[in-house]
């Protein structure tokens, strides 16, 4: 038997050895700082945070698991740890517009001290202002002017009962004010002898009542001037008391404050407020307990300050991490409470959201969860654009009526946003939202993979070492850590390269680290990381062996030995999500004289995909390169992936199915016990595929099953060497000469293991057939022509 170069068992996985590492166990050494292979986004990341451009914001794109969120979240922490704490801000009663509440920013930690002063200060005004309304020198400052009033009332009281008398009438109180009584022989007749009197007599009263009345009225008017002048009197008396009262307890406030001239402003808005309404502060000691108690339903509560942001447990830049980034959770709200069946709201009931608590700082969102709530990308958008967040209900987002509610001041917002998500998200808001190029131009693009070289696999093992720290796993020996990496190249499917999906690594520490808590070992071993993956294989199996089982039971045609024409086992992979797996597959090719060329039966049958539909078109174009330079290429081929129930596609199977057409052509069976995968392009080129491992350890798996014999063995893309990474399982056979790797350049060398026969032999057994089938198909227009004739004759 011709011998064919095949790979040797080292070359069939990256190994890895504990003498290839300085240190026993992983508690030997020190733990990682930053991220493992990522240099990349290191550099992009440390570039988006030194630019300060509000346009400037994040998108981080990568693969999950691959440490985005965590790589994020700590960098930024430390960075943010630099810059200076954000201001707080307060939101105050609007004096001026109830509706409209004002926002106040303060130097960090301020605004606590300010609502704390605003407090103290409510206190001394219920204190204060009630003792100096009780003073002795108010009431009698007071009673001066009511004392004035009266004798000024008094004195016009009496000039007008002069006048009256003098005029014949007298002044009687009634229910509804003063009237005149007419005077008669010196006394006040009744309304019964008003009416006895002779008519001339009551003309003559009614007469001089009008006149004394119109005289009457003139003095009414001056003492109600001379009420109302003490009246005003008694006010600006209360005024002044209130001033020379209010202004001493807030002179402080002022001086505390008056490099703050919003604040100033404010100030002087409740002074002006207070002094106006001091007569609400005329309360007695019982009323000063209760509002106390209870001052959020009090007049006093206007004069309360809502401590909207406070700053002053910060080190630094704030970092908020909003993990549900919905509208309202994004912006803030304004609450509401019931009152006797009726909502009400005011300042002191505005919340804060993840936008006010990130300004000055940054904000980390995670995109799809983003995207997903309604008006909660838009509204990101707009406070970028705009550079100020407004609190606004969802309602009057979405312009529906809404109930009557504040509108509380704009607050201007500087923060950069750091969105995570995968490269799909990224290129989806990269095409189909013009506004997401403006808001996020630094990308930073985790790899899902890294190089080895001499430095990685350390760092790979200090990454353990931080790992098992942090959540208090027994640490890795050197033999654990070397099946470690091996595990992490077969994550990468490369031999070249380990994987940055740190969560399958965790998973698989964790898994460990409970199989060696059940031995009471101290350390993980190489038997323990071995023992984890193969549990964590058979949980997620269930499809794969259901499959193996019906190749077992012959209910999936396949033959692992002997040999066959035009019929060939092709490689595939199956991915169910949490487990990928190789499913070996039998292709059929039969081929006779015709002109249809290369048919597929899956496309017929429309369960075939572009990419597979491809491959097969490039079979065509290699046969009419390879032998039709002479003579029109005159065949119908027909090629069948047998038993497939549920579509194909991809063009890893177009070099076998070549194989299987060769094979009908030529009359030369082809070996049933070695399966075939790789991509073939029109020259006859092999081509890489994807999920070779699996593809090899899948008819490995069924020729173990069936009864290894030597000779069994796959075929695959030289180029995919670098991409092995098998199991034990199947190295051990290939040591043992139980098993093969054949990798191949072009379908030459395929086609020569394949049959032992070299490609010239092959070719021209092919071109023999197909010249058989083309001297048919002239033959048989030759004849059609003369019957044509003869008829024609006729």
């Amino acid at each position: 038997m011709k011998r064919y170069k095949e790979l040797p068992y080292t070359k069939l996985k990256k190994m890895y050895y504990p003498n290839h590492f300085p240190f026993k166990s992983t508690e030997e050494i020190s733990p990682i700082e930053g991220i493992v292979g990522q240099e990349r986004a290191e550099k992009a990341m440390q570039f988006g945070l030194q630019v300060k451009n509000p346009r400037y914001n994040i998108f981080i794109a990568g693969l999950k698991g691959t440490g985005k969120k965590s790589y994020a979240q700590k960098i930024i922490e430390k960075n943010a740890t630099l810059e200076n704490v954000p201001d707080d801000w307060c939101y105050v009663y609007n004096f001026d517009n109830v509706d409209e509440p004002i926002a106040l920013n303060f130097p960090p930690g301020m605004g606590k001290i300010f609502s704390e002063d605003m407090h103290e200060l409510i206190i001394e005004f219920l204190e204060e202002i009630p003792k100096a309304f009780n003073e002795d020198q108010y009431e009698r400052k007071k009673a001066e002017i009511v004392k004035k009033y009266q004798e000024a009332r008094n004195d016009l009281l009496e000039q007008l009962t002069t006048y009256c008398e003098e005029n014949g009438f007298t002044i009687k109180s009634t229910s509804k004010g003063f009237a005149l009584a007419p005077i008669i022989n010196g006394a006040a007749i009744s309304d019964k002898e008003y009416e006895a009197l002779e008519e001339e007599q009551k003309k003559e009263i009614e007469k001089k009542a009008e006149d004394v009345e119109l005289k009457a009225a003139e003095f009414l008017r001056k003492m109600k001037g001379v009420e109302r002048q003490a009246k005003k009197s008694i006010i600006a008396l209360d005024n002044n008391i209130g001033q020379s009262t209010v202004e001493p307890l807030m002179e402080d406030l002022f001086d505390k404050y008056k490099q703050h001239p919003k604040i100033i402003t404010y100030l002087n808005k409740v002074k002006k407020d207070v002094i106006e309404n001091i007569y609400d502060f005329h309360i007695t000691e019982d009323e000063q307990d209760e509002i106390m108690k209870d001052s959020n339903n009090t007049f006093v509560k206007k004069y309360q300050v809502n401590v909207f942001i406070d700053n002053s447990q910060e080190l630094g830049a704030p970092v908020v991490i909003e993990t549900n980034p919905n509208y309202v959770n994004l912006v803030g709200k304004i609450e509401y409470e019931n009152e006797q069946g009726s909502l009400k709201t005011d300042f002191t009931m505005i919340k804060c959201g993840a936008i006010h608590k990130a300004n000055g700082g940054y904000l980390i969102l995670q995109a799809r969860q983003l995207l997903s709530n309604l008006q909660a990308w838009d509204t990101l958008k707009r406070t970028l654009e705009t550079g100020q967040v407004r609190i606004e209900s969802l309602r009057t987002q979405l312009g529906i009526v809404d109930i009557a509610s504040l509108k509380p001041q704009p607050i201007p917002i500087n923060m950069k946003v750091i969105l995570i998500d995968n490269p799909y998200v990224y290129q989806l808001l990269y095409t189909y939202d013009e506004d997401f190029e403006k808001l996020f131009k630094v990308k930073v693009d985790f790899n899902s993979e890294m190089e080895v070289n001499a430095e990685n696999p350390l760092k790979i093992a200090q990454f353990i070492r931080s790992f098992c720290d942090k959540e208090g796993l027994k640490h890795l020996d050197g033999s654990g850590v070397a099946r470690m990496l091996e595990y992490s190249h077969r994550i990468a499917g490369s031999q070249k390269k380990f994987t940055t999906k740190f969560n399958k690594l965790i998973e698989l520490l964790i898994e460990a680290d409970v199989w060696a808590g059940l031995e009471h070992e101290t350390l993980i071993t190489e038997r323990h990381i071995k023992k984890a993956y193969v549990e964590k294989n058979y949980r997620n199996n269930k499809i794969e062996e259901k499959i193996e089982e019906m190749y077992k039971q012959g209910k999936v045609l396949i033959e692992v030995e002997g040999a066959h024409m035009g019929r060939i086992n092709g490689l595939s992979v199956i991915d169910v999500g949490d487990h990928m797996f190789g499913k070996p597959s039998m292709i059929t090719v039969t081929t006779f004289a015709g002109n249809k060329g290369v048919v597929n039966i899956e496309r017929e049958a429309d369960m075939s995909g572009r990419i597979h539909d491809k491959g097969i078109m490039i079979l065509e174009g290699y046969l009419n390169e390879k032998f039709a330079q002479e003579y029109a290429l005159t065949l119908t081929a027909k090629i069948c992936f047998e038993q497939s129930y549920s579509g194909v596609d991809g063009d890893s199977a177009s070099s076998t199915e070549l194989y299987g057409l060769l094979s009908s052509l030529s009359n030369i069976p082809l070996k049933q016990y070695i399966a075939v995968t790789g991509s073939v392009n029109q020259k006859g080129e092999i081509q890489p595929v994807g999920g070779v491992t699996e593809k090899i350890e899948g008819f490995f798996s069924l020729c173990k099953y069936f009864g290894l014999t030597g000779k069994q063995g796959v075929i695959i893309p030289y180029q995919n060497i670098e991409d092995l990474v098998l199991c034990d399982e199947v190295i051990e056979a290939v040591e043992k000469g139980q098993f093969h790797v054949y990798p191949v350049t072009n379908i030459e060398e395929g086609m020569e293991i394949l049959t032992d026969k070299s490609f010239n032999e092959i070719s021209e057994a092919v071109k023999k057939k197909l010249k058989y089938y083309h001297d048919n198909i002239e033959q048989e227009k030759d004849r059609k022509k003369n019957s044509s004739k003869i008829l024609r004759k006729r």
